[in-house]
């Protein structure tokens, strides 16, 4: 063989881009692999059932001929290809088609596969509904507890307002102890006692925060004339009778 001439106008022609050698070796591999592929599909020798496949479809495509006895007596008849079937022609044209079975499983079985998957569905649409409904009952439950919080913050927030009020208007006429303990805010020196002093104060009354609210505002309107939801001191009982909605809240909203 002859030298290569480095200099030649083919050899500057050529793609010497780094690893195009190798993109090409791969797409001939590939391109290679494919091929054979292929060569062994052909090669491949076909199963019975694949063969019987076969025959049965291409029968099945074919439409009948003269050599069909079924066909010549209809042609003998006056019946034409193509043409639907009965007197006025309001039958059927294709013939009804073959539902052959090729597989091992018993008559029904079809059937019962069909109905489990569709229990299946259902049991599992079942559990996505309970499971929805107690998600619904666990917000509704969160709901609940944060609003009975709130509304338990707000009423020890007016029960304080109504203790500060009530130690004031005491004051004012005079009275050095409260009527009940719980009915004065406790001074400042009280509230650094040992956590037990305070365990015991709190559990020496069995009175809600509700109970001692409505108990506390019966007072102050008794006995000062005073409404905390007005934050009025009227001049007498007629006078807070005729002139304040109510004892509570609610009937001032």
């Amino acid at each position: 063989d002859e030298e290569e001439d480095y200099m030649s106008d083919l050899f500057i022609k050529q793609d010497v881009r780094p690893g195009l050698p190798m993109v090409r070796r791969v797409k001939e591999a590939i391109q290679k692999e494919e091929k054979q592929k292929e060569a062994n599909e052909k090669n491949r020798q076909k199963s019975i059932k694949e063969e019987e496949k076969e025959r049965r479809d291409l029968v099945l495509k074919s439409a009948l001929g003269n050599e069909n006895k079924g066909f010549a007596l209809l042609q003998k008849m006056g019946y034409k290809s193509g043409q639907a079937l009965g007197k006025s022609g309001e039958g059927i044209v294709e013939p009804i088609p073959l539902n052959i079975k090729t597989g091992l499983s018993g008559l029904g079985h079809e059937e019962l596969k069909k109905r489990k998957a569709e229990e299946n569905l259902e049991n599992y649409r079942q559990k996505l509904h309970m499971k929805k409904q107690a998600n619904e009952q666990a917000a509704d439950q969160f709901r609940i507890r944060f609003k009975t919080k709130q509304e338990e913050r707000k009423m020890e927030g007016d029960l304080r307002k109504s203790q500060r009020a009530c130690q004031q208007l005491d004051m004012q006429k005079d009275i050095d102890v409260p009527k009940e303990t719980w009915f004065w805010i406790e001074p400042e020196e009280e509230d650094k006692k040992d956590e037990e002093d305070k365990e015991d104060e709190c559990t020496s009354s069995d009175l809600s925060v509700s109970e001692k609210l409505h108990i506390l505002t019966a007072y102050l309107r008794e006995e000062h004339f005073y409404c905390i939801w007005c934050g009025t001191t009227y001049e007498d009982s007629e006078d807070l009778s005729s002139n304040c909605p109510g004892d509570s809240a609610a009937d001032h909203d």
